[in-house]
Parts: structure tokens; sequence; C-alpha cells
């Protein structure tokens, strides 16, 4: 397991750095972390002597001890222990990792709608009660974000993943087993809500290991591959009802859950930064058996349940309080709200419209995923601009990551639904609503990117309160909206349908370029942002 070598690496490193101060150091009664003295071998001469620095293992941030502790920070700069300090490649290698994770969750999410006919014959209730298996996991996910962070932030990200994964594949299995409509609801919403943790824990690995400019083409290699997830639930379920039986859409996502929470126990390190230290400083008591070496998170008083707390109530209050969060919690809503009902359609427009099968309709989900991939095709637009204002400014500014959304991606998204909504014909080639789709999947995924970018750089510190409650709206408006979207469709029909979607998706579409330009103004007048004033200059150039 990855993280149980991490740690014995972590105590290896430790003895390694004492044996080295205790074969050089002359200091008497020398405190690991404080300063050598001038006649010590250890001793620092110069600020700019790199040389005579990399002779010092240097244990604490800032090497002083505050109140007869020794605060432990990383032995160096480049301390491999450090996740921001790991290769490319295998920040690269997790990050795809985590990425399965989401994708996993997410596809697990919209599978049933596969079978729903199937599922709703069975149980002897209409399609739409058939449609809550997929919106009761929805609402799983959208209760269990909230209490995501305060998990993995006390006990680290590995810890959540193993656990909650493991709960998640329990109930997913359990629920194609249940004999009853209402039993099979219950495991789905517990299997939403654990499978709701490692999903939201997922960025917060991001965060973890990426550098600021970094994460401008990180964000996508996760989110790419994440968001699709519907798409690729759609895609593996195509046949299944109709040959296994619904109950497999279940089984063969728990089975493939499975192989990814094995991958992630043998492979997967732990990233979460405190948690590390917090090794680190358990390395240095045992080794030296002097108590006075902490970790900075071992001497937060917080509790596990002020923590729980504060993340039930935060949100909420910043969900009239904080204008960049009302205005990025409406445009998701907004937005999910729009997906979902779009998703919906496809039995209306494919199968109705052009007579395709139920397997052939889910393939035809196909032509959104291309969508999604091409959002790969602007990283390096947006990772070029984003390098050169970084160059300017040392730092980047939280509106850069809009750019994803500014940059064609907000207006993708109504275009699409317009084009859709008037070409979905008979007599209209089935190509014209397939590119609509690919247009929508590339609209729909660039917003999601920005999301999660913006908030983390605007929030700093607080993003996963902020981030916490962006999760329960989007997520509990698309459970009831999934519910919602086949009457939608039967009572005005498809073309309506899409284009009222369409002006709704209209008017929001101004959110980002807002926020792109009176952001700053925004976060200076906020009391829980990043202000402009505040951004220091961050000096690792990639």
């Amino acid at each position: 397991m990855e993280s149980l070598r991490q740690y014995r690496h972590i105590h290896e490193a430790v003895r390694e750095e004492l044996a080295q101060v205790k074969k050089k150091c002359r200091c008497p009664d020398h405190v690991i972390g404080s300063t050598h003295r001038l006649s010590c071998d250890l001793y620092r001469r110069s600020e700019n002597d790199d040389e005579e620095k990399s002779k010092e293992p240097r244990l604490t941030d800032d090497d002083a001890s505050v109140d007869s502790l020794v605060i432990v920070g990383w032995a160096s700069d480049d301390d491999p222990i450090n996740p921001k300090n790991y290769s490319v490649t295998r920040k690269v290698s997790i990050t795809a990792l985590v990425s399965l994770i989401g994708m996993s969750v997410v596809a697990a999410a919209g599978i049933d709608a596969v079978g729903t006919p199937q599922y709703s014959a069975e149980f002897g209730v209409s399609t739409v009660v058939g449609s809550l298996a997929s919106g009761i996991f929805l609402v799983g996910l959208a209760v269990g974000c909230l209490f995501a962070g305060p998990f993995s932030e006390t006990f680290g990200r590995n810890v959540v993943y193993m656990v909650t994964m493991f709960l998640y594949l329990i109930f997913l299995m359990v629920a194609g087993l249940a004999p009853t409509i209402e039993s099979h609801l219950i495991f789905r919403f517990l299997a939403g809500f654990f499978g709701s943790t490692p999903l939201s824990c997922s960025g917060g690995t991001v965060a973890d290991m990426w550098h600021p400019l970094q994460k401008t083409y990180a964000f996508p290699i996760y989110g790419i591959p994440a968001f699709a997830g519907p798409v690729v639930g759609e895609l593996i379920g195509s046949y299944i009802p109709t040959t296994l039986g619904w109950r497999w859409l279940e089984w063969i996502m728990a089975l493939e859950g499975a192989a990814i929470l094995v991958a992630v126990i043998v492979l997967q390190p732990e990233t979460y930064s405190h948690l590390l230290l917090k090794w680190r400083a358990a390395a240095l008591r045992k080794e030296t058996g002097d108590d006075r070496y902490k970790a900075v998170s071992e001497l937060r008083s917080e509790t596990l349940s002020g923590q729980l707390l504060v993340a039930l109530y935060r949100p909420f209050l910043w969900s009239y309080s904080e204008l960049i969060i009302i205005l990025m919690s409406m445009y998701l809503v907004t937005l999910y709200i729009v997906l979902f009902t779009f998703l919906a359609g496809y039995n209306f427009i494919f199968r109705d419209a052009y007579g395709l099968s139920q397997g052939m309709t889910s393939v035809a989900w196909a032509g959104m995923l291309v969508g999604v991939a091409l959002v790969t095709c602007v990283v390096p637009v947006v990772y070029a601009w984003t390098a050169s204002d970084y160059r300017k400014a040392s730092y980047i500014r939280p509106e850069l990551r809009l750019l994803y959304a500014t940059l064609g991606g907000a207006p993708a998204i109504p275009i699409s639904l317009f084009w859709m909504g008037w070409t979905a014909y008979p007599n209209v080639s089935i190509w014209s609503p397939l590119a609509a789709s690919a247009l929508f999947g590339y609209g729909i995924t660039t917003i999601w990117l920005i999301a999660y970018m913006y908030i983390i750089d605007s929030y700093g510190i607080y993003s996963a309160s902020a981030l916490g409650f962006l999760g329960f709206s989007r997520y509990l408006t698309a459970g009831g909206i999934v519910v919602a979207g086949e009457p939608i469709y039967s009572s005005i029909g498809t073309h309506y349908t899409l284009t009222i979607m369409g002006a709704i998706s209209t008017v929001t579409a101004f959110v980002p370029y807002l926020l792109y330009v009176y952001g700053p103004r925004i976060r200076r007048a906020s009391r829980f942002a990043v202000k402009p004033e505040d951004q220091v200059q961050d000096m690792d150039h990639e």
C-alpha cells in the first residue's frame, strides 16, 4: 500500500537527517529546527549560498520554536516528500487515477437511466417514478458533498477514499439485489452519499500537488474524464438492460469501482500536506524522544464535530452574503437544470424522432463525449495566456481561470441547444443533433472546469466550504430535474423544451464575463475571498 510505504519512508528520511546533523553539527544542545552557531559546519554563511543552505536539514518552516514547541515543516524546499515536488509524470498518473474515481461515481449516477423501462416494468411503476433511481443517487451526492471536506482535512485523502469507496461499492451491489423499489432507492441514496466523498476529495488531491500555473492543465486532466462520467455510463449500459438485465447495471459499475479501489490502495499516495507533516512530526518525536515537535495541524483545537458544524452552516451563510458564490451557484444550478433536461430528451430526440433502438439511443451519447474531449484543444491556448500573465505578475489572477468559459465555452451551450432544438426532425440528418450535442458537451465541460478552478483560487483556505455548497446545490437540483425532465418533454415537445433551455442558458452565459471583469472588485469587498492586494508573488515557475 502506497500510503504505508510513504509513512515508512518519512521515518527513514528523518533518521537520515538526524544522523547527518549528529555527524556534522558542533552546537552544544542543538535543537533540530533552530539556527546553528557560527562555528558550526551547518551554519548558513550566506542567504544566497545554496550549497551552504543545503547542508542543514531544515526541519521547520521558519526555523523557530513557538512557546517551546518546534513547528515541523518540510526538510527543504525540494523535499521529495512534499507532493508539490513530485515529478510531472507522477502527478499526471495520480491525477488520472483520481479522475477515474470521479468518472466511475458519476457514471453510476446516470447508468440507471438506461434501464428505466425494464426497471419500471419489474417494479410495476411508471417510467417517471423509475427515474427516481438516478435522481435519488444525485440527492445522495448532494448531501455527501457537505461532509467530504472536514473528513478529508481530518483523516487525509486516502483513508477517506478507501473507506467511503468501499461503502459506496457495498451499497451499489446491494442496490442490484433490492427486492422492492423502496429498498432499491434507499440503497441508491446511500451509494450516492458515500460516493460523493471520494468524488469531492479528488479536486483536493489535484490542488495538493500542482503549482498554480500547472493547475491550468492539471484540472482539465482531472475534470475532462470525470465530467465524461454520465456519457461513459450510458455507453457502458447501452445493451445491458435488454441482454443481462437492469440489475447488472449496478453490478458492472460496482466491479469497475472495485478495480479502481484496488488501484487506489496499491498506487495512490497520500497528498494532504498537513497529514504528511503530522507523520513527520511523529517521526521526529519518536527518533529524538522530544515531544516538542509538532505539526501545525496538531496545534488546532477544532474538533471533527466542530469542523462538520462549520461545513454545514458556512456554505448556506455564504449563499446570501458572498456574491461570487451566489453568482456561480446560480449559474451552475441553472446549467444543471439545462444539462439534465437536455439529457432526458435523448429518448424523445433519437428514439422517437429518428427511430433508434434503446441501445442505439444510448450510443448516441458518444456525440457529447466528442465535445468533452475537444476541451483538450483549448488547454494550450489558455495555458499560454495564463503563463504570459504569470510571468508579468508572478501570481495567477483567479479571473484567468475563467478563460475556458469566456473563450467560447459559455456561448456554446445556448447555441447548441437552439441548434438541436430546431434541427431534430426526421427529415434532417441525424448528424445535425449529434454535432449539436458535441458542442453542448464542450461548453458544459468548460463551465465545470472554471467553477472548480475559480472558486479554489478565489477562496483559498475556504474553498472547501464554497465547493461544498456548489456541489450540494447543483446535485440536489439535478436530482429533482431528472424526475421532471420526461413530463416536460411530453407536455410541450422537444423543440420548445430545448428552446426554453437555450433561452435560460443565454441569460446566464454572461456570468463568466461579469466575473472576469468585476471579479477583483467583488473579491476586494468580500470577507473571505482572496484580495487582489494580498496575492503575493509565487516564484514556482514551471
